[in-house]
């Protein structure tokens, strides 16, 4: 059976590159991009796109049946910093999206779902370096706790249901393509923004912050590698730990200088800093290594390289 993809929340900081990458592999009318609005952007007008509501269950199912969907991509979500200011809502997005497209898989309508995770599950009490697969889970921001709480309900869809839902937790994701997202790791794509526009950055995080970042060339190719592996290979249902690479805005301040000289940075911590404080420093992701190879490619000299060329 042909596969058919629809993305919801295509036109987000990871829906505008996954749309991209799925329709060079599977083509382009294969592949239904959609989001809440819509924008003036090459994936819009390069394809087919629908405008879609996450929580409306009947929208959804429409489109499904529609363009004979076997895959979706669930995408649509309030990130770390913007969730803060709106609990309820981020609450009823992030869980009741998913729900929806659990219980279309449910019903047989879908044969395979993506659903992004996040190191936001992680909390102060999680031990901070090299985070562990299996370990303790208190997340204090709502994204953190839709988050664990989506986890659990896609192994019980699996366990119970046999659905077919597949996750990874992205780690801090840095593109060049599309703006900051409301999320406490973007300090690391705005710094390369204002650093060839203005030569200075004031970080809103401190100086050793160090956060599990990846270059969003690592995260969408981890993204398809997870949905085109056998099923057997996929021994964890709730979400697998991905890593990339680590650095503090100290570390990305003095690699930007390698290649703009009279770059500087100035440090003015706000409410983010509590948020970056309660995640990991660093991630172990040898399950993901051994179930389905992953393997990320991008280290900080070589990502801020890409970064700086794309963006001039």
């Amino acid at each position: 059976m042909n596969t058919k993809i629809l993305i919801i929340g295509a036109c987000g900081q990871i829906g505008t590159e996954l749309t991209k990458k799925l329709r060079s592999i599977y083509g382009v009318d294969n592949v239904v991009a959609s989001d809440i609005r819509k924008l003036n952007i090459d994936i819009v007008n390069e394809g087919i796109f629908e405008v879609v509501n996450a929580l409306d269950y009947n929208q959804i199912e429409h489109l499904i049946e529609q363009y004979h969907i076997t895959d979706v991509y669930l995408m649509a979500a309030l990130l770390s910093a913007t969730a803060e200011k709106n609990p309820a809502f981020a609450w009823d997005l992030n869980m009741n999206s998913l729900f929806h497209v659990l219980n279309l898989a449910k019903a047989g309508k879908i044969k395979k779902i993506f659903w992004p995770s996040s190191i936001a599950v992680f909390g102060p009490t999680t031990p901070r370096i090299n985070t562990p697969q299996y370990t303790i889970m208190e997340p204090t921001t709502v994204y953190g706790i839709s988050k664990q709480t989506g986890e659990r309900w896609c192994e019980y869809y699996y366990n119970i249901y046999g659905v077919d839902v597949r996750s990874i937790r992205y780690p801090g994701l840095i593109s060049w393509s599309t703006e900051p997202g409301g999320g406490t790791t973007d300090y690391a794509v705005d710094i390369y923004h204002k650093a060839l526009k203005d030569s200075k950055y004031e970080c809103f995080l401190s100086e050793d912050t160090a956060l599990p970042m990846m270059y969003m060339d690592d995260a969408i190719r981890a993204t398809v590698e997870i949905m085109q592996a056998p099923a057997e290979s996929i021994k964890i249902r709730s979400s697998y730990n991905l890593a990339g690479v680590s650095f503090t805005p100290k570390e990305i301040a003095a690699e930007i200088k390698n290649h703009i000289p009279d770059f500087t940075i100035s440090y003015k911590p706000d409410f983010r800093q509590k948020i970056a404080d309660s995640w990991p420093a660093s991630i172990d992701d040898s399950c993901a290594q051994q179930d389905w190879q992953w393997k990320h490619q991008y280290d900080l000299a070589s990502m801020t390289v890409e970064m700086l060329e794309n963006l001039k």
